[in-house]
């Protein structure tokens, strides 16, 4: 078992190596996404890609479902982004399929957080829409503390993760806007506290593309009563409806339970956060009904 799979690991990195060449190749005859899922980090993203992606004219990204060009691979340039994405000539058979023009996407859940993202996407998609996904942040960082940590991201406990995260991520996004080549572990994978100030990321985001190239899903929703988090989300790609999918939940972890103390500092923090990002929806969030 371990040697079969010492075994497939190189081979599915070659796979992906020859593909991606292949995709640079040609990439000017190949489509540039439509839409973008851009997080938040653990909220639910991996199920809206796979949902989004049973719809008839809906192609996805060719490799897998997060490229992560607009943060961690700018560099590579655009040539190497749209070698991701399907052929122009997939997209006219699907065309004359449905009677739909079709849309490619991907989803990278640290473009949301990344503080040179939004400009990038904004020079390079100029009429790309955006999907953010958001959940009770409390929830959000303990889960992706335990995503970290069984990535091997992360080494620490979460208490101690949390106490760490200021002196952690201290001028990380100064330095990553001073240096578009820089890359930072600590920004990218431990932002438990930063990630869940919703409304700071969403300010920065409209500043960037306006309100109307932006859609909220609440998590709790999208999966208490998909179908109609699934209709909003239709409408704003203005994609014909072609009956329900196959909705399910992917990515969860089991954990231990928070410790009560704990749970209630963490949602003090985050309240005066959850209050302007009410302000902002227009409405209440679900994990504060009140």
């Amino acid at each position: 078992m371990i040697n079969g799979l010492r075994r497939s690991v190189p081979a599915k990195k070659l796979v992906q190596r020859v593909t991606t060449t292949a995709g640079r190749l040609t990439n000017k005859g190949r489509m540039t996404p439509g839409f973008l899922i851009i997080g938040g980090q653990r909220c639910g993203t991996t199920s809206m890609y796979r949902t989004l992606a049973q719809h008839p004219a809906v192609l996805k990204a060719v490799l897998h479902k997060g490229v992560h060009y607009f943060d961690t691979s700018y560099g590579e340039g655009m040539g190497w982004y749209r070698g991701h994405f399907p052929l122009q000539l997939t997209a006219a058979r699907v065309a004359r399929r449905t009677g739909v023009r079709p849309l490619t996407f991907e989803s990278s859940p640290y473009y949301m957080f990344h503080p040179l993202a939004a400009d990038r996407i904004n020079r390079d998609l100029p009429d790309v829409k955006l999907l953010v996904l958001l959940r009770d942040p409390v929830e959000r960082a303990y889960s992706a503390h335990a995503h970290e940590l069984a990535r091997g991201f992360e080494t620490e406990d979460f208490e101690t993760a949390l106490a760490l995260e200021d002196e952690r991520l201290a001028g990380q996004a100064e330095q990553l806007v001073a240096d578009p080549t820089y890359q930072s572990h600590s920004h990218q994978h431990h932002g438990y506290l930063q990630r869940g100030r919703y409304v700071e990321h969403l300010e920065r985001l409209e500043q960037v593309f306006g309100r109307d190239r932006l859609h909220v899903v609440d998590s709790h929703e999208f999966f208490t009563r998909p179908e109609t988090a699934y209709d909003r989300v239709l409408e704003f790609l203005d994609l014909p409806h072609a009956g329900y999918p196959t909705f399910e939940r992917h990515n969860a972890r089991p954990r231990s339970p928070m410790s009560p103390k704990l749970r209630q500092r963490l949602e003090d923090h985050f309240a005066p956060y959850d209050e302007r990002l009410a302000a902002w929806l227009g409405h209440p969030v679900s994990w504060r009904p009140e």
